[in-house]
């Protein structure tokens, strides 16, 4: 990268590191400012509004998510254990990739009713992310590991679901034991998911 775009990364990263914490509607220039070294009038020529900053730190959130999760789940065998590989990784997202956790939740629950480019394009990134995960699902059918007549919609909803739950459990609940259910959970949706003599023969990653 040049200079400048490592520039643009690491303001970026900081710019996702505080939406994980405080919101996008929290996010402003003048806190980016603070935490990144530049100076308001710099990032403003970078960001031009508060606005077209926080498209852009969604825009990066997705970039990195890709990284992260997307591609190590496609490196990962087809089939349920390509599955498995997704939800370890989005796991990991959830827990370990961002101090305040996932971004895209704290996104939803400040955009889901407030028309807008953030909205519409939260919308089109969790679209994007639900079409994944239903072709994903689908390669453990094609491969045999699932049952011929699952609906990989509603799966791919289910383990969305779970997912959602998991936040909920571990960051405002704080319960101790939200990975262990969870992980139950998921074993027991794949179980009830798996083709004709495949079950209790679940794989890990």
């Amino acid at each position: 990268m040049t200079k400048g775009e490592e520039t643009r990364t690491a303001i970026l990263d900081h710019a996702v590191a505080i939406a994980s914490e405080v919101g996008f509607t929290g996010l402003s220039i003048g806190q980016l400012a603070a935490q990144s070294g530049m100076s308001k009038s710099g990032l403003f020529a970078h960001f031009k509004s508060k606005e077209a900053l926080q498209l852009e730190t969604l825009e990066w959130a997705r970039e990195r998510f890709t990284a992260l999760v997307i591609r190590p789940t496609l490196a990962a065998p087809r089939g349920e254990r390509r599955v498995r590989a997704l939800f370890d990784r989005w796991l990991d997202w959830e827990t370990e990739a961002l101090r305040g956790g996932c971004i895209f939740v704290t996104a939803t629950a400040e955009y889901d009713d407030r028309p807008g480019p953030m909205r519409d394009a939260l919308v089109r990134n969790q679209q994007d992310w639900m079409d994944f995960v239903a072709t994903v699902v689908g390669t453990a059918v094609s491969e045999g590991d699932f049952r011929d007549d699952l609906d990989v919609a509603q799966l791919a909803f289910t383990l969305q679901a779970l997912m959602l739950g998991y936040h909920h459990a571990a960051r405002l609940m704080r319960d101790p034991q939200a990975l262990e259910h969870t992980r139950q959970a998921l074993d027991q949706l794949l179980e009830t998911s798996a083709a004709a003599g495949r079950a209790g023969r679940a794989t890990t990653v």
